[in-house]
């Protein structure tokens, strides 16, 4: 199909492109940005004026609940809030039911994902059988079965022999280890340790618990040479210390929530269920210099930690609610809205919702999918038309995904997707 997309400002974080001008796409690639070919006859023209026209965006944290959780969400609900927030690929964790320790449960899924021709699914496998943290999976069949990368997604690592030959093995053949730092025994509180948490009554979470795992990954990686991606980096003190790796050259590149970004701990405010999240909500000063870190590169990404959780599991105490909060359809306008607070110039927010993702991912895309993130004239054609100035307010009865809770309920955001395409094809128009 030829879809002609007509005088929408055309940004593409990528190559520094910012102009309003008309994208051509056809047999599911774009064919022109700007110059659409002379012979081009369009089987469908979309006027995007006063729209940003943008990458599709690539979400690197992205629980779809199938197989096993179904009650909570499924590839048909999460797929269709995906497509819905303008995000083209995303990143699933292994955590499902039954774990993705093997091959054909990838498969599976990957299978499942492509008949619904929506958004581009790419899974992490487990890094050890059933997310157990004593023997590690082969991870070159779940690579050949489509893993993008490995990791243990909320379980910590008890063993630190078991995480150095993780790291070694990957290291041998190109594989990232994707990690959540947080120390094993320290992390199971249900609220950031402070002043908050006392006066509450809530078990906390110190910042002690995402630095001494921090420590523990670096040193390993200075004697295996792995590269590592570290997920949903909570405190000053780990974007630090994440600043201090770089410069040494360490192989690592992270990302941190849309919740982290833009909340605190006193959104948790009465006992509010829906903030209760993992890794919990800490301090101003820790979400000052996330949004530093993720201004100044940093942190690579912003994702959206898309978690639905059922009715039943969110009303209950605090401590006893189950953590995760909705999250594709708020990516897009959280990182605009990052942007208009002051936080970033707008090439940069979105950057870190389509191309700095996409690079993280990098080889592991393939050939095909290369272009990923990007617009440009030969890729693959994903492309999000939004309206920026269309604010919208956030509301669980709109939400197209299974789960409705998020701590942005009656927010009013930035920016309204109204078409997004994937591989040429439109995945979701809004009229």
């Amino acid at each position: 199909m030829k879809i002609l997309i007509q005088n929408g400002r055309v940004i593409d974080p990528a190559s520094g492109l910012d102009k309003v001008c008309d994208v051509a796409l056809a047999a599911g690639r774009i064919v022109g940005i700007g110059r659409v070919p002379p012979d081009f006859a369009p089987h469908r023209s979309i006027d995007a004026t006063g729209c940003l026209v943008l990458p599709g965006l690539v979400d690197l944290a992205a629980r779809l609940r199938e197989p096993g959780h179904e009650h909570e969400g499924m590839l048909e609900s999460e797929m269709a809030a995906a497509v819905a927030g303008g995000v083209t690929s995303l990143v699933c964790p292994p955590d499902t039911d039954p774990v993705l320790d093997e091959p054909g449960l990838v498969e599976m899924l990957k299978f499942r994902a492509e008949k619904l021709h929506q958004s581009r699914l790419f899974p992490l496998g487990a890094l050890t059988r059933g997310l157990d943290g004593e023997v590690l999976t082969e991870m070159a069949e779940l690579t050949e079965s489509g893993c993008v990368g490995f990791g243990q997604a909320e379980v910590a690592l008890a063993s630190t022999q078991v995480l150095q030959r993780a790291l070694q093995y990957a290291a041998t053949y190109g594989y990232t280890v994707w990690l959540r730092p947080q120390e094993l025994h320290l992390g199971k509180g249900v609220a950031a340790s402070g002043a908050l948490a006392t006066r509450l009554g809530l078990s906390g979470v110190p910042v002690a618990a995402e630095t001494i795992a921090l420590h523990t990954i670096f040193e390993l990686l200075k004697s295996t040479d792995a590269r590592v991606h570290l997920c949903r980096i909570s405190s000053a003190a780990g974007v630090a210390l994440v600043r201090q790796a770089r410069a040494e050259g360490l192989k690592v590149t992270c990302d941190v929530s849309i919740n982290s970004l833009h909340l605190t701990d006193t959104d948790i405010g009465f006992f509010d269920s829906r903030a209760r999240l993992t890794p919990p909500l800490r301090q101003q000063r820790d979400r000052d210099a996330l949004q530093a870190g993720l201004r100044d590169g940093t942190i690579d990404a912003l994702v959206s930690d898309h978690t639905p959780v059922d009715e039943d599991a969110k009303t209950l105490p605090f401590a006893e609610a189950e953590p995760g909060a909705t999250g594709l359809e708020l990516l897009l306008s959280l990182a605009l809205k990052w942007s208009q607070d002051g936080g970033a110039p707008l090439a940069r927010a979105l950057a870190v919702v389509t191309s700095e993702p996409a690079r993280v991912l990098g080889h592991a895309l393939g050939t095909l999918q290369a272009s990923v993130g990007q617009l440009v004239e030969g890729g693959v054609g994903d492309v999000c038309i939004v309206d920026s100035q269309d604010a919208w307010t956030v509301q669980a009865d709109t939400l197209r995904s299974q789960g409705k809770h998020t701590p942005f309920s009656g927010y009013e955001l930035p920016g309204r997707v109204r078409c997004t395409l994937v591989g040429g094809q439109v995945a979701f128009d809004r009229g």
